[in-house]
């Protein structure tokens, strides 16, 4: 009981030692008394929450700093203008890889490996599908198709040459 008694009493004089310095720190940051006086009463209850507080006056000014960036933050994240009130043009553009004519360029370039890997001899093919649809490495690949590593690597060169050669053909078309 006795020790609850000493704490409030020291929690209050606590408050009225450094309250009126901590708002007036708090308000020259803010400017505004209401919200220094929220973000006071905030850093008090989080320091008189802790038990055996040695310097309640660093802790407080420490508090309430911390507390001051926590809302300079969230003001930033705030501070835009809403979509809807901007006029259309000053809309943000989409991602490039969403807008329709780079979604038509990646489908033809799709359609054009695809036609390359299946041109390629069967071998050759599934080879290359193996490492590079299925991440397998040529060693894995090499003991799944009876074959050496180094005709593995040949068979991964000639997919990609292959298509390299569609893509700069489609590029060269267009």
């Amino acid at each position: 009981m006795r020790h609850s008694w000493l704490r409030t009493h020291t929690s209050d004089a606590v408050v009225a030692r450094y309250y009126q310095e901590l708002l007036n720190f708090c308000w020259r940051s803010l400017r505004n008394r209401e919200a220094a006086a929220d973000l006071v009463q905030e850093s008090y209850a989080r320091v008189l929450g802790e038990a055996a507080v040695r310097e309640p006056r660093a802790l407080l000014y420490h508090t309430a700093r911390n507390l001051l960036i926590d809302q300079h933050r969230r003001a930033a994240l705030r501070q835009h203008e809403e979509l809807d009130a901007l006029p259309e043009t000053a809309h943000p553009a989409a991602p490039r890889h969403l807008q329709p004519e780079q979604a038509l360029e990646s489908s033809q370039d799709w359609q054009a490996c695809v036609a390359a890997i299946d041109a390629l001899p069967p071998r050759c093919r599934d080879a290359f599908v193996l490492h590079v649809f299925e991440e397998l490495p040529h060693a894995q690949i090499a003991a799944r198709m009876g074959i050496s590593v180094s005709m593995v690597e040949k068979h991964i060169a000639r997919g990609m040459l292959s298509c390299q050669a569609q893509l700069h053909s489609l590029r060269e078309a267009t």
